[in-house]
């Protein structure tokens, strides 16, 4: 995977056959204090390594379209302004990428919290992207079509089960986080690329140390779990990730590091 170009609020990898494009919607500054260890309890210490911003930890906040030229996907939509104001950049990041949003008509959800979901709807209350077709998210995380997000609910696809969104890329459930967690496979020529949504928080912390769980998984042990399976995957020659929540533009590669992994990221940071 080659990146190709970046920008305030994207970054474009040449990835084989296919176009990755990371969207930055913004960020969002949280207290150490949701870190959890394995009995659930806040972090008695925090590594140095760990950055913080006034006190905080401050997590970026991503989306990504994936595109052959022909079928695409775009995976979260951010937060648009129903939530910080230090998010809502996602359709500034297609405008900078190129992407027309008249293009966008298969968006996979990982869940349905507010920072990955909310932008399917835009700041003025229009519906983001006007050819919307299908929205594929976890079965059990389908309930937040509702206020403002019920104009989409006619678009829903729930996935139950691994289930190809298109001839490059199939969902996969991963429960833990929420119920409906789902991570997005994708299959080029030259590799596979993971791309989740809350797997990890802090990357920072969490490759290094995998069993820290975060205060709003809402299974705890088994959101661990995933994780772990996950980025045992990614250890797999030619395997890169995609994260939610990894340092802007959050692409990289997983590798073995002690009794942890360590990530190495393919583009520097967008401050």
């Amino acid at each position: 995977m080659r990146l190709t170009s970046i920008g305030r609020h994207h970054a474009t990898f040449d990835f084989g056959d296919l176009e990755v494009i990371s969207l930055r919607d913004g960020y969002v500054d949280m207290p150490p204090t949701r870190l959890r260890d394995e009995n659930g309890r806040p972090l008695d210490d925090l590594p140095d390594t760990v950055p913080l911003v006034e006190g905080n930890l401050r997590l970026s906040v991503n989306a990504f379209f994936i595109t052959d030229g022909t079928a695409s996907l775009l995976i979260d939509t951010g937060a648009s302004n129903a939530w910080h104001p230090t998010m809502g950049s996602l359709l500034d990041a297609l405008d900078e990428a190129g992407v027309d949003r008249g293009d966008v008509t298969d968006v996979g959800i990982t869940h349905n919290h507010e920072d990955h979901v909310n932008g399917l709807i835009a700041p003025d209350g229009s519906q983001a992207f006007p050819q919307l077709r299908r929205v594929w998210v976890g079965a059990s995380d389908t309930s937040v079509f509702t206020g403002r997000l019920a104009p989409i609910r006619d678009r829903v696809v729930p996935v139950t089960d691994r289930i190809d969104v298109n001839d490059r890329v199939t969902a996969v459930p991963t429960p833990g986080h929420t119920p409906g967690h789902t991570v997005y496979e994708v299959t080029s020529s030259t590799g596979r690329l993971l791309v989740w949504g809350d797997t990890v928080h802090v990357p920072s912390l969490q490759f290094a140390q995998p069993n820290v769980t975060w205060e709003f998984d809402g299974d705890q042990s088994q959101a661990r779990k995933a994780r772990t399976a996950l980025l045992e995957q990614l250890t797999s020659p030619q395997h890169f990730v995609a994260g939610a929540h990894l340092d802007s533009p959050g692409v990289g590669r997983v590798n073995r590091d002690g009794d942890g992994y360590a990530l190495e990221y393919l583009a520097p940071p967008i401050s």
